[in-house]
C-alpha cells in the first residue's frame, strides 16, 4: 500500500492540474518526488489582499484565503513582474511552501514583487495520487499533462502559415495582440489553430484566445511542463506547431511567453533554423519606443527576423506609431483601438486567403 493513503476534500483545483481530470475528493500519500509537475495538496495559511486569485481547471477565478485546501503542482518561476521560486530538494507533509502563481504552481518562493505582495504560504497535505491501472487500487503520484514532451519530436508544419508573437517583457501586450489577429482572420472566413508556447502553466491566454474565434488550441502544460526553459522551449514548440498543423489550419498564431530576453526559452525557439523557417510572420509586442528599438535590433542582429508589425503600449496613442514607423521602418498598430488593422496588415504580411 502507498504509504499513509489517505482520501481529503479539496476545496479548489488548480488549472495546472487539468489533464488529471480530478474531482474534488483526492487520495493523497505521504510520498511526494519532489519533481517538476508531480500534483500536491496543500493547505493555504494566510490571506491576501491583491494576487489573490486562483484559476480553476473550468477557467475560471476563485478567492483563495485562509484555510483553503487547494491542489496544484510542483514548478519554478522566474518572473520579472511576480514572484521568482524553485523545486525544493524534497517535499513532505507538514513543509510550509508558496504558491508562485495564480495557476496553481507550487515551490519555495525566492523574490518577490512588490505589486504583487508575499505569495500565499501553504502547508503540504500529500501527494495526489491516480490510479491508472483498471480494476488496480495501485495508485502512483499525479502528474500534470496529457502526454510527456518528446525531445526528439520533428517539426512538420505542412506548409500551414504561422504567426509567432514576441514580446520585449512580460506584460507587453502579446495576448491582446493575438487575440486582436485570430479575431480578424476568423472575420474574413479564416481557420485559426493557437498555442502558447513558453512561460508558467496559466491557461488564461489561450482560453482568451480561444474566445477570439481559435477553433483549436494548445499549451506546453499539456505536455508535462509547468515552466519552460531554453531547454525544452524548441521541442515544446516543434511539438505543438506540428500537432494543430496536422488539422490543415489556414493559419497557427503561436505566443512566446515573457520576453526575448527571459528565462523561458524565447531566445532558444528564435536560435533554432527549423522553427525561423516555419515562421511566416513575427510580431513584435513592446512597452515603450525604446523597448520596440531594442526589440527589433534583436530580432533582426541575432535572430535574422524582420519583424512584420510592431505592437503593445508602444503604440497606444500616434506619438508613438510614428516614431516606430519613422525610426524603425516596420508598420505600428495598437491591438486595442485598431485590432482590425493590426490584423489585416498580419494577413497581408503572410499572404494568407480566405477560402472561396
Amino acid at each position: 500500500m502507498v504509504n499513509g493513503m489517505r482520501s481529503i476534500v479539496v476545496d479548489k483545483v488548480a488549472s495546472v492540474t487539468q489533464a488529471c481530470g480530478l474531482s474534488h475528493e483526492v487520495r493523497v500519500s505521504n510520498d511526494i518526488p519532489a519533481e517538476e509537475g508531480v500534483v500536491v495538496a496543500v493547505e493555504v495559511l494566510t490571506n491576501k489582499s491583491t494576487y489573490n486569485t486562483l484559476e480553476l481547471t473550468s477557467g475560471r477565478m476563485a478567492k483563495v484565503g485562509k484555510g483553503d485546501i487547494v491542489v496544484g503542482a510542483l514548478g519554478h518561476r522566474k518572473a520579472l513582474f511576480g514572484y521568482s521560486g524553485h523545486i525544493p530538494q524534497s517535499v513532505q507533509p507538514g513543509d510550509i511552501i508558496q504558491m508562485l502563481n495564480i495557476g496553481g504552481v507550487l515551490g519555495i518562493c525566492d523574490s518577490v514583487n512588490p505589486d504583487k505582495g508575499k505569495p500565499f504560504d501553504c502547508r503540504v497535505i500529500g501527494g495526489v495520487l491516480h490510479f491508472p491501472y483498471l480494476g488496480e487500487r495501485i495508485g502512483v503520484p499525479a502528474r500534470v499533462g496529457h502526454k510527456r514532451l518528446d525531445f526528439e519530436a520533428k517539426l512538420e508544419a505542412r506548409a500551414v502559415p504561422v504567426v509567432a508573437l514576441a514580446g520585449t517583457c512580460m506584460e507587453a501586450g502579446k495576448t491582446a495582440a493575438a487575440c486582436a489577429v485570430i479575431s480578424r482572420m476568423r472575420h474574413r472566413g479564416l481557420v485559426i489553430d493557437a498555442f502558447k508556447a513558453t512561460g508558467v502553466s496559466l491557461r488564461r491566454d489561450i482560453l482568451a484566445m480561444e474566445d477570439a474565434g481559435a477553433r483549436n488550441s494548445m499549451i506546453f502544460t499539456d505536455l508535462g511542463v509547468v515552466t519552460t526553459t531554453r531547454v525544452n522551449g524548441p521541442a515544446l514548440t516543434r511539438t505543438m506547431l506540428t500537432a494543430l498543423a496536422a488539422g490543415k489550419p489556414d493559419a497557427i498564431v503561436f505566443e512566446l511567453g515573457d520576453g526575448i530576453l527571459g528565462t523561458y526559452g524565447v531566445d532558444a525557439i528564435l536560435e533554432c533554423p527549423d522553427i525561423r523557417a516555419a515562421l511566416t510572420g513575427v510580431i513584435l509586442s513592446a512597452n515603450d519606443p525604446v523597448a520596440a528599438w531594442g526589440g527589433v535590433k534583436l530580432l533582426r542582429e541575432r535572430f535574422g527576423i524582420e519583424p512584420c508589425v510592431v505592437t503593445g503600449p508602444s503604440t497606444d496613442n500616434q506619438v508613438g506609431v510614428e516614431i516606430i514607423n519613422s525610426q524603425l521602418g516596420v508598420p505600428a498598430f495598437n491591438a486595442l483601438t485598431n485590432g482590425a488593422s493590426l490584423g489585416d496588415r498580419v494577413i497581408e504580411a503572410i499572404g494568407v486567403k480566405a477560402p472561396q
